[in-house]
């Protein structure tokens, strides 16, 4: 008999009964081949007393195990391991061959191998991020409120329900409102697919406009997720340079010449990850050659929101009189990254076949969150907490450039950005970000390596140095460890 002391452990203190613990070591000796179909297991009364359990207990597990489909009772006999089971190999312990790679159970195709884990800024700790919000100024008290009188009232159980792969139409009529007052792009709520987030959008409109093979143009320096997302997809990426006015929008037209381009993707406002801004003459040139050559414009404008020193350029979508433009912009990027929510704005058609595409995915949003922010726009409370964050991520863009300037000038090169929530800093090539970061996060301060920023033809040894988090006391604290780091090596 098999030692059924040790194989069955119980514990009282669990939530599952104990017949249930009794019955599941039972399945799992079964499933890893210790027991095999026909096997004669142990009677109430011995299995009882080996493991100090009830005997009762021990004729409810069998009688669970026998309706499962597991065992089988016979008569004046005792209980059998089901003898239809198919026979399995007792489970062996592999052993680790470091030189072997190890073979997988089944087959699959891994397209992700040199992708870069994301980070997880959830950590309490002092953090030079890449560009955020601080989550601490976001109305989340109000947004909370308006959730939980959703949820109480009667019409709000409604939201509960499957609702539109779209999302909620209340928050569509208010994300229109808010693209006509601030960026001047009329839409309706057909032309409006609330997603998770900007990248979900990229994502969608990736699927939809390309096929393998297909020529997408990005920036030279560009946001990484964006690429790999047109990777995946099949498309070849070409590469246009960015300088302080934006995408090079002369090198896309002889591009042109020679190559039949699908899609452009630009991020016009606050470029990732240089923060330049696309000029307007350049916006209206991309429009036309667009119009001539038939290719999407994927707009991300992931921070429209935070311009400084002067009134934003109108984006290209509100501008754009051909409808090429598809307009992908965020709300949580601006207000709480893991609040997930995101739109993006197109013609009807597109946008129709984005909602399917995304049901395959994700069949819908949180409907009670998109009402809420739905209500906080309607409310003013989002309104007022753009001018009122505004306010105070100018005033930290200043003191955080005045405090590069003064105590990195020989070890850090960079340009004030106009707008957005991080300086593009440029470092002394002398200066491993490696080891920067891995000395920094020894002293308690998280900062990016650069890895991320970099691709086949961009290595700039630079970084995003994420201003807009930080309270002064917190962010002279991180300069002072990142000044003591860069010191010492």
């Amino acid at each position: 008999m098999l030692p059924y002391k040790s194989l069955i452990q119980i514990d009282r203190d669990a939530a599952v009964t104990l017949y249930i613990q009794v019955c599941n070591s039972f399945i799992s000796l079964i499933t890893d081949g210790t027991l095999q179909p026909s096997d004669l297991l142990p009677s109430s009364r011995i299995l009882a007393e080996l493991i100090g359990i009830n005997r009762n207990t021990v004729k409810l597990a069998y009688e669970e195990l026998i309706s499962q489909g597991w065992a089988e009772s016979v008569e004046r006999k005792g209980v059998f391991v089901l003898s239809s089971l198919p026979i399995l190999s007792k489970t062996k312990i592999p052993e680790i061959d470091k030189n072997k790679v190890p073979q997988e159970a089944f087959i699959w195709t891994n397209k992700f191998t040199t992708s870069i884990p994301s980070k997880n800024l959830q950590k309490n700790i002092l953090t030079i991020d890449d560009g955020f919000p601080d989550v601490r100024l976001a109305p989340i008290d109000q947004l909370m409120r308006e959730y939980r009188s959703i949820s109480r009232k009667f019409y709000g159980k409604n939201f509960l329900k499957y609702g539109s792969s779209k999302g909620s139409e209340h928050l569509r009529e208010s994300i229109c409102n808010y693209l006509s007052n601030t960026r001047g792009l009329v839409v309706s709520p057909e032309n409006i697919l609330i997603t998770k987030g900007s990248q979900m959008g990229i994502y969608l409109a990736a699927q939809l406009l390309l096929q393998p093979a297909d020529h997408i143009a990005v920036g030279l320096s560009n946001y990484l997720c964006a690429d790999e997302t047109f990777r995946q997809a099949g498309a070849n990426l070409l590469r246009i340079p960015i300088d302080d006015n934006g995408m090079d929008i002369d090198h896309l037209e002889e591009l042109l010449q020679h190559k039949k381009i699908k899609a452009v993707y630009i991020i016009p406002h606050h470029h990732c990850p240089t923060t330049v801004t696309m000029s307007m003459d350049r916006r209206l040139k991309l429009l036309k050659l667009a119009k001539e050559h038939r290719f999407a414009i994927i707009e991300d404008d992931y921070d429209f929101d935070f311009h400084y020193d002067n009134k934003p350029y109108v984006p290209l979508a509100s501008i754009d009189h051909n409808q090429n433009v598809i307009y992908i912009g965020s709300v949580t990027k601006t207000f709480a990254p893991a609040l997930r929510i995101g739109f993006m704005a197109g013609p009807p058609a597109f946008i129709a076949a984005a909602a399917s595409l995304r049901e395959l995915i994700d069949r819908q949003g949180d409907t009670v969150l998109e009402e809420a922010f739905a209500l906080m726009f309607d409310n003013g409370e989002m309104d007022r907490y753009f001018r009122k964050s505004l306010k105070i991520y100018k005033q930290r863009r200043n003191v955080f450039c005045e405090l590069l300037k003064k105590d990195f000038s020989e070890e850090i090169t960079f340009k004030i950005p106009e707008g957005g929530l991080a300086v593009w800093s440029t470092f002394d090539k002398k200066i491993d970000l490696i080891k920067m970061s891995e000395a920094a996060l020894k002293k308690g301060l998280f900062i990016d390596n650069g890895i991320f920023y970099k691709n086949e033809s961009f290595s700039t040894n630079g970084l995003r140095l994420g201003f807009a988090s930080l309270a002064e006391n917190e962010m002279t604290a991180a300069l002072k460890i990142l000044k003591t780091i860069i010191s010492e090596t």
